[in-house]
């Protein structure tokens, strides 16, 4: 069989294999980030939900197996991107680049003016990552209950 990868929007018959998808990549960050990611939380009803409500996804499957995804949703004039998940044995083939870039195309398909993330402080190989692709910090913010910056917002100008 040929090794074949489609990257594709979502739709609402993937939510569940999309909370599986972030639920297995988001693993390696278990008591790593504080507050622990929201990622955990996430389950096929509420990715539907959001799917439903306007939200996207794109979904990148491996010989009709779902290997990564990221949500997208518009903020303002840009559109953000989220819950970015590469499955473990899908790393290192530049999985996260491919839907980093349709996250790009998706956004000059709309006509918006750039692109957003959020990314925790302590990720700071997730940071280089971003920086390489043209991310710069825009500012931090601080989840609710600390008095400290937990989250580092980035934006990519299209223009």
């Amino acid at each position: 069989m040929s090794d074949t990868l489609v990257l594709r929007a979502a739709t609402l018959a993937d939510a569940a294999k999309i909370a599986a998808t972030i639920a297995a990549a988001f693993e390696q960050y278990r008591g790593r980030l504080v507050p622990e990611s929201g990622a955990f939380g996430e389950t096929a009803e509420a990715i539907a939900a959001e799917l439903a409500s306007g939200a996207g996804a794109i979904v990148a499957e491996r010989n009709g197996e779902m290997v990564g995804c990221v949500m997208i949703h518009e903020m303002e004039s840009d559109l953000y991107f989220g819950r970015l998940a590469v499955l473990p044995e899908a790393r290192g083939t530049g999985l996260a680049r491919r839907l980093i870039d349709a996250v790009e195309a998706e956004a000059r398909r709309r006509g918006l003016s750039g692109v957003r993330l959020g990314v925790r402080v302590v990720l700071t190989d997730n940071q280089r990552l971003f920086r390489s692709l043209g991310y710069g910090e825009i500012s931090r913010e601080a989840h609710p209950g600390f008095d400290y910056p937990t989250s580092i917002n980035m934006r990519k100008s299209l223009v």
